[in-house]
């Protein structure tokens, strides 16, 4: 068995491990022990990740590696094994899930320090990675599906973390249930797979659709439309997004994990490693492109009249996802990609530096009551700015690149790719706007703590605080990463994932791309100007805009409704059929009615045993005869039919 055979599933399984040594032992260990486990165990998984990047930079490695497969399921001619393997797509997805995963588990430290569970909320940390790293692993459709419902029962552990707080539990049941939906989807498209293809391998469908398509367009479609589905549960775009602002009840740093580097970038993952079928869709293509731009739009106006700082992050993650699908759906894989990848960086340091926040502000989250925490909190302040900068797109950070990227490749396709540009950066601009926003309102200005309460005091500031350095470097080294990220390139991001995601759609070079980039600086600048003008003096312009725009204003506070009607459509019917069924079919007819049938025949029989053993020898005389009788008619019925062979037998079981 040749090295990379060996190597791979080491990098799910060290984190197995440590979930396995705090889920049994980790009660009665110290925190400290706790600790180390919970660390030690992702980060050699991160060691082996870039042991493997290096030797694929080196040569040392072939680009393409999949380790020995054991195999799982043999029915006939379908067999589905244990493969796990090595591309740069998942390369580069490795390295985000295990080296991004890693920091967050060091600021957990921190931040979970005085927190009950902390054995427990280190064993589903690292459940978490380890379900992750098997679903980037995966070398076919039913193994990628383990990890995919891995990832669904971690979060929904970890959004419910706070077994005390009914609305921690509500928000996991809601992630786990709306989930399920997606994954109905995923199924169905898999057994569609089966029956088209006879193997769920990626490897052999690769090879079956370049050497000659074995399926019509009509099915690709189908089929890609079912993946479609469970792609929206996982990553949270229309019409199953709704899950993941409710994700906020879970600790700050599994928002962090969950919304930047693992589950909801499953669902982009899935289709670019299934690019190949969904290139004979135009329609699934326009789908995927349609349903991106649609969500980024709808989520960025949500956003920016939110006040939980953790939710105005929770609306950015489903608009910036709806960018990545964007680029999925007009064919720029490798930007989708791209953006996934400087989008875990900035984005974990947003929700990281929101958690510093919330930390030196004794669990505040409302940004009404904040402001004035620049001077209070310097670290957190100047590696959030780099965030803000880096999503708002501000070149030279990492987010102008790699949104830059999409929005150049859906502006070369077509009409309707123009169309999907220019709602993508009205987007932009929005997404400048809210961003901005929530920097003056929790960093600038005064502080609005306890004024927002009763119009008097000197709110949070005077007592706020840095939080410590084992939650204050994973800022430093996102911040970093922030900043330089994107300074690969997408030619040179594009021409590493080539082998694997095809050629990238790309703008020519020369004055369309220059324009297009200086526009989108433009748009972002004048997202933060306006953002300014609103939020950068005393807040009275926002106030008087508010009042003016308050139709506008109740309908985005208000989500445009959408968990109310879903209520009113689907959960309330769902519920009064169950009612309806388990209520009163299933107590009057399933539960009353079997109990009553039990007991009429137990009751029966019992009477019939009453009178039988009556200890009368007139009644036992009686029942003989009629016994005796009836298996005496029963014999001559059979001599009359001519069932001789019968008859005889009763004749002698009467002798």
């Amino acid at each position: 068995m040749n090295e990379p055979m060996l190597f791979l599933p080491l990098i799910a399984l060290f984190p197995f491990a440590g979930f396995l040594l705090n889920g049994l032992f980790g009660s009665r260990l110290p925190k400290a022990i706790v600790s180390t486990i919970a660390l030690l165990f992702p980060l050699l998984s991160f060691a082996v990740v870039a042991r493997a990047a290096w030797m694929v930079h080196g040569g040392m490695l072939l680009p393409v590696a999949e380790s020995g497969a054991p195999t799982w399921i043999a029915v006939g001619g379908f067999h589905v094994g244990f493969q796990f393997v090595l591309d740069q797509l998942s390369l580069v997805m490795l390295l985000v899930v295990t080296g991004v995963g890693f920091l967050i588990h060091l600021y957990s430290v921190g931040y979970m320090e005085h927190e009950q569970g902390y054995w427990r909320y280190f064993a589903y940390l690292n459940l978490f990675l380890f379900f992750m790293t098997v679903l980037v692993l995966a070398g076919n459709y039913l193994l990628m599906f383990v990890g995919w419902e891995g990832v669904g029962l971690a979060s929904y552990l970890l959004i419910g973390f706070y077994i005390d707080r009914k609305s921690a539990g509500d928000a996991g049941k809601k992630a786990f249930v709306v989930n399920r939906v997606g994954d109905f989807g995923f199924l169905i498209g898999m057994f569609l797979l089966i029956a088209n293809f006879g193997t769920l391998n990626f490897h052999r469908i690769g090879t079956q659709l370049a050497g000659h398509p074995a399926i019509s367009g009509a099915t690709a479609t189908l089929i890609c439309l079912c993946l479609i589905l469970g792609a929206t549960g996982k990553s949270a775009q229309i019409p199953l997004y709704i899950w993941l602002p409710d994700a906020m009840e879970g600790p700050t740093p599994v928002s962090a994990l969950i919304h930047a580097a693992t589950m909801v970038t499953a669902g982009v993952y899935m289709i670019a490693r299934t690019h190949a079928l969904f290139d004979l869709s135009p329609t699934a293509m326009m789908v995927v492109a349609v349903v991106g731009t649609a969500t980024a739009f709808f989520a960025a106006t949500v956003a920016m009249v939110q006040t939980d700082i953790k939710r105005v992050l929770a609306y950015s993650t489903i608009s910036q996802l709806g960018y990545m699908f964007l680029g999925c759906g007009v064919g720029a894989y490798s930007a989708a990609v791209f953006h996934l990848m400087t989008h875990a960086f900035f984005k974990a340091l947003l929700f990281l530096a929101a958690g510093s926040v919330i930390h030196g502000l004794s669990g505040e989250q409302d940004m009404r009551r904040m402001g004035g925490l620049r001077k209070a909190m310097p670290v957190t302040f100047w590696t959030m700015t780099a965030a803000v900068l880096a999503i708002s797109g501000f070149f030279p950070f990492a987010g102008f690149f790699s949104k830059d990227a999409i929005l150049a490749a859906a502006f070369q396709h077509g009409t309707l790719g123009k169309a999907l540009w220019t709602v993508g950066l009205i987007t932009a601009l929005l997404t400048s706007f809210y961003m901005f926003r929530l920097w003056y309102l929790t960093f600038l200005g005064e502080s609005r703590g306890a004024a927002h309460q009763d119009g008097h005091g000197d709110g949070h500031a005077a007592h706020a605080h840095e939080s410590p350095w084992i939650m204050l470097l994973p800022l430093v080294v996102l911040a970093l990463l922030s900043v330089t990220g994107g300074w690969i390139g997408i030619e040179r991001f594009a021409g590493f994932l080539e082998p694997v995601t095809g050629q990238a759609a790309m703008v020519d070079a020369g004055h369309t791309e220059l324009f297009l980039s200086v526009l989108a600086v433009l748009v972002a600048a004048l997202g933060w100007f306006l953002a300014h003008l609103f939020f950068g003096r005393d807040g009275e312009a926002a106030a008087q805009a508010a009042q003016s725009l308050a139709p506008i204003r109740r309908l985005l506070q208000g989500k445009y409704w959408i968990d109310e009607i879903y209520t009113a459509l689907i959960v309330r019917p769902v519920q009064w059929l169950a009612r309806f069924v388990l209520g009163w079919l299933g107590e009057w007819t399933l539960v009353r009615g079997s109990a009553w049938l039990m007991s009429g025949v137990v009751g029966l029989s019992g009477e019939l045993l009453r009178r039988w053993q009556s200890g009368n020898l007139r009644s036992y005389a009686a029942w003989l005869a009629a016994g005796a009788a009836a298996l005496l008619l029963f014999a001559l019925a059979g001599t009359l039919l001519g069932l001789n062979g019968f008859a005889d037998s009763i004749h002698w079981a009467v002798r």
